[in-house]
Parts: C-alpha cells; structure tokens; sequence
C-alpha cells in the first residue's frame, strides 16, 4: 500500500462515518464503510513483508471500529480475531482506543467483567491522550454496566462525567450525540431509582436529536421506555412500544437489541397475565443471544422462561431446581438483581411444593437497600405466602403491609393519574395475599382494613395537573380538529380511516407527556370502620362492599353500626347478565322496534336485572332494611345500573370507588362556589331543549349552547362551578380513557381537560351516553370521564353507564332538577326522577 496523504484522509473519512453510522444504530452501512476503510489500509493481514501498515494508529482505530461492527451483526469470533490483530500494531497512544473497543465487544457477548476492566483501564488512558470523545463514550459505556450490575450511583458518577467532558469540550465533533446517549442513559438508570416522570422526560430528550440525527437509535429508546412503562405498571402500553420496535431491528440487523426486545416483550407479556406468550417471546430471545455467544443475557432470558413456568403453574418441582442453580450462575456473571430474584422465584416454588424450611433458607432476611421496587415487592410477597403456608397470618399481614407500603412511596413520585393506577398492579399479589388471609381471619375490621389498602388506591393523592408543553397545546388542537373531521365524515357516510390514525397516533403523545408529572405525597387517609359507620348512621345509609377472593364473590354489609360478611357464590356468573343486560339496554335505546322484538328485548333487560338481583342483593336484602345504599363494586359490577335492579328500584343508590373516597368526599364539601353551568353540545336533536327547561331552575346559569358552547367558554365556567350539566353526545373510550369526550361546538371535551381545572366542580350531571362507564385495572383503580371528575374533587357526578335516548333523557333531567334545585340529595332526586322512564341507566357515583 502507498501511504499517500489522500489515502489517509479517506480513510480518516469512511472511518468517521462507520463509526457514526454504527452509533445512530446503522452497523449495516457501518460495516460496510469500514471495511473499505480496512481494505485502503491493507487490513486485516498478518506482519507484511514490508513491515507495519502506515499510520498504525489509524489502523488500530479501523480494526478496533471493525471488531465492534463484526460482533454487533453476530460475528464475535471475527471481531475478537480483529482485536487481536490490532494488539499487535497499537502504540502506547492508542491503546486507551482499543481498550474501550475491546470492553464494547465484550459488553455485545455478554462477558461483563472483562469489559469493565477493560474500561477501567481505557479511561484514564484516554484522559491523558486527550481522545475527548471516545472518553465520553467509554464513560457512557461504564455507566451501562454499573447499571446492569444494579449500581445506580456509580452509573450516575460516570454520566455526570460524560456530560463535564462534553461541557469542556463542545466544538469537538460526536460530543451532541453523546449527549443525547447520556440523557438516555440517565434515563435507564432513573427507571432501576423508580423515578419514572424523571425517566420518560430523559427519554424524550434524547428521543429529539435522534429523530434528527439518530434514527437507527429510536428503536433502542423505545425499549428502554417500555422499561419504565413495565416498571410503572403499564404492560399493555409497554407491549405496543416494542411491537412497534421489534418490526424495525430485523431491518436493521441490531441483533443484541433485537434479542434484549424480545426479552422485554416477554416481561411485558408476563405483567400482562399472558405466561404462554410470555415463555414463548423469552425462548425466543434466549435463542437468539446464545447465537451471539451471549451466555450473560442468555441466562436472564432463562430466568424470565422459568419466571413464565410458574405463573402458569408449569413444572414447579423443575422451576425450583433451575431457579436455584441460576441464581448462582447469575451471581457469578456480576448481576446481583437478576440474582435476587431467581432465588426468590425457587423459594416461592418451594412453598408451593411444600418445602417450607428450603423456602425459609432462600429468601434474605431483610430488604436490600438498594434493590429495585420489584425485588423489594416480591421478597415481601415469598415472605407473606411463606406465613399463609404456615399459618401464621400476623406474618403475611405485616410483609403484605409493608409492601403495599413501598408501592405506596413509588407511587407518590407519579403525577400521572394513569401511572398511579397502573403502579397499583405492581402489588396485586401483595393485596390479595392479605385480603385473603384477612377473610380467613373473618374478623369485620380487618377485612375492612384489607378492603381499603386493595382498592382505589389513586384516590389517596391530590390531583396534579398534566405538565404544560407548547408541543401539547398544539396537539390536544389538532386532536380537536380532527376529532370534528372524523364526526362529519361518520354523519356523511365517509369515514375518514387517515384522521382516525393520526388521531390515535396524537393521543399516544399527549398521554406520554402527561406521565412526565412529577407526584405529592398522599392526601387522605385511609377511613376508618369507626368512622364510615358513624357517617352512614348520620346519613341513614347502608354501605355494600363487593370484593372477590379465589374466583368467589362476598359483600361485606355495613349497616346500624354492624358488619356482616356475606358469601354471594362465584363471581364469574355476573359477568354474562351485566354484558347481556347492556347489550339490551343499547339495542332499546332511540330506536323504533318492531313490537315483537322490543317486547323480546324488554323482557331479556327483566330477566338480566332479576339474575343479578338475585346474586347480588337478595342475599343482603334483610340487612339493607329500606337504607339508602352506597355500592363500592368490584370489576364488572362497576358496569351496573344499579337503579334497574328490584331491591334498590326507586332507592337512593351512590357508586362510590372506595370506602376512603366516599368519607373524604364529605369531608371537602363546598369548595366550588361558582355559578352554575348548562351546556347543550352539538348534534344532539333534544339538547338545547332539555337546557332550556333547566334554565329557569337556576336563573344564575351561564347557559352555553350552539355555537357558544365552545371547549374554551365552557372550560372557563366549569371551573369552580357549583353545578354543571351537560346535554351532549358523549363517547367512553375504551382503549384510551383519557379522551372519553363530550362532542361540544369546536371538538371534544375530553377527559384530559378535565384535569385542567383549578377547582373542580361540586356537581355535575352528564346527560349523555355510556360516560358513567370505566376501565377498571388491578385494585379497582377506574378511568374514565366520570372518573376523571371524582379524581379531581367533584363531589357528585350523575352520568349514564349504558346508551341514553336524548328524547325520554330531558323528562328525567328535568324532574330530577326540579328536586335538586330545592335541596334532595342527587341520589335520591334520580330516584325519583327515574321512576317515569324505569330503563334509564343513569347512577349518582362519588358522595350524595
């Protein structure tokens, strides 16, 4: 080879780019640049006649860049080949450079050790040679083992320096980029602290310059981000991120962050109640790094097979002898939390086996004070079945306690009212550990106690509104817009499938950045039995609490000061009659059946309404007395009309979350002061009607309708109002319940807005469709429109769990204003009011 100038500044150049391209995830075009790179230079090659090749440090940056590249696309012997070959030529002023390229290469097979000493040694090697950026790289490659090892301060250290070296130095080009690698990094290391606002805020600014720059990246952010979604409690969320994610690295040939994908999709699946798949998406990933010669991630992948194993209820006597070996081997390879949790998976099959004493061995005997949130939660979960196994119920009761405990400090740091009922499925097992010990116990105030630490959980927190984004304000507009766009193409016949995406794809964004709010401490406290006891006797009510224990379904029955504890029958039979029964209600609703038909389905709603009656109520009926009735449902029964059903037909009835948020909804009474508020939305034929039959009932009421009942005007006179009703059409969304809406005269009000307001207001009525109903996650957590509203501090909120016809819904509105504007309670106002149309599927939810 001639060693001319403009041989070396070309290869100077594809050098430059392979590592660009390798960095903004391409290794693809990076391969193929550097080993024209390597072929200018006459490499690889043994000892030529001639002797060494020019510029050996030049080479040895060539071979060290080709090694990397080699064993990203799966090639590890050939990139160790390659290494070697660039030990032979390195002078004492490379030789920080092709350290850090060894760590790397053997950070991609999975030897971690090595790599850290290899990093160990690059870095102060580097500093000398002044190589400012791969130092910042070797920095942010540290920072990634320490964080695999579960030292977060350390990986925290070594970011911070990553980030003073490119301070020091900003001209030198790459630095931008490690910048945003550093802001990922901080990320990753936020989701091991639990601050997962902190985490998604990293995430998103890394995510800005990758998109410009670094698109081969995204796909690697958007696995770290399901990371955090999982650590939130979010599975289904962090499923559709790697989905999207897993159809990009074949494409780009990013095998190690292929197989790393596959594993989170597998811990997603395995969150999400899905053990089959999840088995199935870890085996694939575990394939895939053993291919690599990846043995490290190979073994966590294992663990995540046996993890699957278990929650099915698959080869537990195997679960436990694998388990216990890899805890070993996991120990051994430096990763002390994977560790932790493979020798509690073993103790945990152990105590379903019945090996008590091993299972005792195999769980530490206090928490790690480091450890991530899940081992904290499952140590504390081996140690509760552990006391139910031997009957030792104080044991289970106070490790139940504790953990709920720390679930409880991890959840404070989210502002999100979508992360803290997600988080709350972090610690179902731990719930229902101690609710079903506590119903073995029988004892009414410990059942009670259980009660409340299981459920709604979210409305112990004060409300946080969304953070404020420029980017946010212009998509909840766009989303507005739309949203009328895709209205008018379904009333023309012309269903416009592009807007609907780009609606679904502007929902997904304003949602992610709502989950960057930072959280408060709890604001209210649990209730006491005491104490709801005392109210409802003052109220003269009656308190049902609905709960599920082992698939069978009680009520505990609060009434005259006693608790009673009633046994139902299983709880899968409600669910048919309460899908059957809205399955009618919505074929009834603003139609005009053929008689024949109607009297079928009329007589379906009689019969749906009796078995559920039936199930529910009769066997409390003697309890009840005539009590009005305050209903705290579980699951489905959350779907209920409970007005519908015999024994509470023409009764008060209030839907309440919990026990805890019923008492404090007393307790905040009055704080909304402002004068009322009727709004008629748009496209509803009866709408300014029913408002103006209401408007003299309240002579202070801004009255908004037509082209005056605007999002912006009505926003502004629904904060602080004392009373708000809406005659509008309305939309629960089931998939995203963030923007179940209100059709008003610009776009949708949606449920987002609603966490808007400064003041909630007192009371509000929704004269419109299915906007009673929610999703309800683990814990009885809800979300919804309705909901939205009780979260934020209204008292009372009147809403329709089923379809409503506009045209019989005004005579109901109209009759219960009429009570409400002298002073009945709303529960017993709708009571009243719906005796004259009987189907009507409006309930009173929060406090009458």
């Amino acid at each position: 080879m001639v060693a001319s100038p403009r041989v070396e500044d070309r290869v100077r150049d594809l050098h430059r780019r392979a590592v660009a391209a390798t960095n903004n995830g391409q290794p693809v075009v990076g391969g193929r640049l550097i080993r024209s790179a390597a072929r200018l230079l006459g490499l690889p090659a043994a000892r030529p006649p001639d002797g060494w090749p020019a510029w050996p440090d030049l080479a040895t940056r060539v071979l060290g860049t080709y090694a990397a590249v080699e064993t990203a696309l799966g090639n590890s012997t050939r990139g160790l080949a390659l290494l070697d070959e660039a030990d032979a030529l390195v002078s004492d002023a490379g030789r920080g450079i092709l350290r850090q390229q060894r760590g790397l290469v053997l950070i991609l097979i999975g030897r971690m050790d090595e790599a850290l000493t290899c990093f160990d040694e690059a870095i102060p090697l580097l500093r000398q040679a002044g190589e400012h950026v791969v130092l910042a790289r070797t920095l942010l490659n540290r920072a990634m083992l320490h964080q695999y090892a579960g030292r977060v301060r350390l990986a925290l250290a070594d970011l911070d320096q990553c980030e003073q070296v490119g301070a020091a130095h900003p001209g030198e080009d790459g630095l931008a980029r490690i910048f945003a690698k550093a802001a990922h990094g901080r990320g990753q290391a936020r989701v091991l602290t639990g601050d997962i606002p902190g985490a998604l805020r990293d995430f998103d600014a890394a995510s800005g310059f990758y998109a410009d720059q670094s698109v081969g990246m995204l796909p690697v952010l958007a696995v770290d981000k399901a990371r955090a979604l999982l650590a939130a409690g979010l599975p289904h969320e962090a499923a559709a991120e790697l989905d999207a994610a897993l159809e990009q690295f074949p494409r780009l040939r990013m095998n190690q962050e292929h197989a790393e994908a596959e594993l989170t999709r597998a811990l997603a699946a395995l969150a999400g109640g899905d053990p089959v798949a999840a088995r199935s998406w870890a085996g694939r990933a575990e394939r895939r790094f053993r291919r690599r010669g990846n043995e490290t991630w190979a073994a966590v992948a294992q663990l995540t097979v046996l993890r699957a194993d278990f929650a099915a209820g698959r080869r537990i006597a195997r679960v436990s002898g694998e388990a216990t070996a890899l805890a070993d081997r996991l120990t051994a390879l430096g990763l002390r939390n994977d560790a932790e949790i493979a020798g509690l998976l073993a103790a945990r099959a152990r105590i379903a086996l019945g090996d008590l004493d091993g299972a005792r061995a195999g769980i530490a005997p206090r928490d790690r004070r480091t450890a991530p949130l899940e081992n904290r939660l499952v140590r504390r979960l081996a140690l509760a079945e552990l006391g139910a196994a031997t009957g030792h119920r104080r044991v289970t009761f106070a490790n139940a306690r504790a953990g709920l405990a720390q679930l409880q400090r991890h959840r404070s740091r989210f502002g999100s009212v979508d992360l803290q009922t997600g988080t709350t499925s972090l610690g179902k097992a731990l719930a229902d550990a101690g609710l079903s010990a506590a119903l073995a116990q029988r004892s009414p105030g410990v059942v009670f106690r259980w009660l409340e630490r299981s459920r709604a959980q979210a409305f112990r927190f004060r409300p946080v509104r969304p953070p404020s984004h420029p980017e946010t304000a212009d998509a909840v507009a766009e989303l507005r817009f739309l949203s009328m766009q895709i209205r008018a193409g379904e009333l023309a016949g012309k269903p416009d499938a592009q807007a609907v995406k780009r609606c679904a794809a502007l929902e997904r964004e304003i949602r992610a950045k709502g989950w960057q709010a930072e959280g408060v401490d709890a604001d209210h406290a649990e209730a006491k039995l005491r104490e709801i006891g005392d109210e409802l006797a003052a109220t003269g009510s009656a308190m049902v609490c609905f709960l599920a224990d082992r698939g069978a379904l009680c009520a505990q029955v609060i009434a005259h000061h006693r608790v009673a504890l009633v046994e139902l029958g299983p709880a899968a039979a409600v669910a048919e009659p309460v899908a059957r029964l809205h399955s009618d209600l919505d074929a009834l609703c603003g139609r005009q059946l053929p008689p024949q038909l109607d009297r079928v389905i009329r007589r379906s709603v009689r019969t749906q309404v009796t078995a559920l009656d039936a199930i529910l109520l009769a066997p409390l009926a003697s309890r009840l007395g005539d009590l009005d009735v305050v209903v705290v449902p579980t699951g489905a029964l959350s779907a209920i009309p409970w007005g519908l059903l015999p024994t509470l037909h023409g009764r008060p009835v209030t839907v309440t979350p919990s026990s805890s948020a019923w008492f404090d909804a007393g307790r905040r009474s009055g704080r909304a002061t402002g004068a009322p508020l009727l709004v008629a939305g748009s496209d509803l034929n009866h709408a300014e009607a029913e408002v103006a039959r209401l408007a003299p009932l309240y002579p202070d009421a801004e009255v908004l309708t037509g082209p005056d009942a605007t999002v912006a005007a009505t926003l502004k006179a629904f904060d602080g109002c004392r009373l708000a009703h809406f005659a509008a059409h309305g939309h629960h969304e089931q998939e995203n319940v963030l923007f179940s809406r209100l059709n008003l005269a610009d776009g949708p009000l949606m449920a987002y807005d609603v966490q808007q307001l400064a003041t909630a207001p007192e009371q509000v009525v929704l004269s419109s469709c299915d906007v009673g109903q929610a999703v309800v996650r683990a814990g009885d957590e809800v979300l919804g429109f309705t909901a939205a509203l009780l979260y934020g501090g209204s008292r009372t909120v009147v809403s329709s769990v089923a379809r409503v016809d506009d045209r019989t819904a005004g005579g109901v509105m109209l009759a219960f204003h009429k009570a409400l504007s002298v002073g009945t309670p709303p529960a017993r106002a709708l009571a009243d009011a719906a005796q004259a149309e009987p189907l009507m599927p409006f309930v009173c939810f929060g406090r009458s």
